[in-house]
């Protein structure tokens, strides 16, 4: 019998190996962000390289879809971080985490960049596919220095990837001139990995975010089957993307100012 036992201990999977109900979100996370890859390519590269004729409807319902894959996955890295809170989670967790964020948020919106300037007519390839490494590398730089850098609890150093990529592809259906476009993408890059402050989606803020991504999705279903002012729509939400990545961190800085503030007063109320 004691055999038998140390043979089921030895035989036991390890702990590390074990997934837990996040780690299959985060995995979920991924599987998204290689699915827009492969619209990405095959409703939009694939036609544009071998001329299809019906490449123009193609391209749109297999942009959006893309898209709206972005989203799922920006969805999946919601909530498998509010399931490892409340659960178990793995000791592979934030490992499985990084890797898939630097699937779907850094490789997907980098690929997206990179055709897009293969196939927009006042797009240059070779600069926007350096546009596309700025992308990638941005995201790779950020991850690698959240796993190595702690911030005070509840909010983020520079713009949080998700985000960041959904800000990149809102870019690019804006459909700007190339130029605009492109500073705007590089821009969003440097917000990535600068120190600007980011608030944590938790509480409100998540709800907020799950609703604005829930609406995103709706605008895309639109614009993908040609709906009355489905460009129109589309265009709305992309430039609110944008705006909302310029202004939260104004109040993140804002809140800091007024706390600061505070403080001194209070040291100032304290002295004799």
């Amino acid at each position: 019998m004691p055999e038998a036992d140390e043979v089921d201990e030895e035989e036991e999977m390890p702990l590390s190996l074990r997934l837990s109900i996040a780690d299959t979100l985060t995995l979920g996370n991924a599987t998204c962000g290689f699915m827009a890859v492969y619209f990405t390519t095959t409703g939009i590269l694939i036609p544009h390289l071998t001329g299809d004729d019906v490449g123009m409807g193609m391209a749109r319902n297999s942009a959006a879809t893309a898209v709206i894959l972005m989203l799922c996955a920006a969805v999946f890295d919601l909530f498998d971080g509010l399931v490892a809170r409340k659960l178990r989670s793995s000791p592979m967790g934030a490992e499985l985490d990084n890797l898939s964020d630097l699937i779907s948020f850094g490789l997907a919106p980098a690929y997206f960049v990179l055709v897009y300037g293969m196939v927009a007519r006042d797009a240059h390839e070779r600069v926007a596919a350096v546009g596309a490494i700025v992308v990638l590398l941005a995201v790779v730089l950020r991850l690698a220095r959240f796993s190595c850098v702690t911030v005070k609890d509840g909010t983020f150093q520079g713009m949080p990837s998700p985000f960041g990529a959904l800000t990149v592809v809102s870019i690019v259906l804006l459909e700007l001139p190339f130029v605009a476009t492109l500073l705007a993408i590089l821009g969003t890059a440097w917000l990535m990995v600068s120190r600007v402050e980011y608030p944590k989606p938790r509480g409100r803020l998540a709800v907020a975010m799950l609703s604005w991504i829930v609406l995103s999705m709706g605008l895309l279903a639109a614009w993908a089957f040609d709906a009355p002012s489905g460009q129109l729509l589309l265009q709305t939400g992309c430039a609110l993307q944008l705006v909302m990545g310029a202004v939260i961190p104004l109040f993140a800085t804002a809140r800091r100012v007024n706390n600061f503030r505070g403080n001194r007063r209070e040291a100032r109320a304290a002295q004799p």
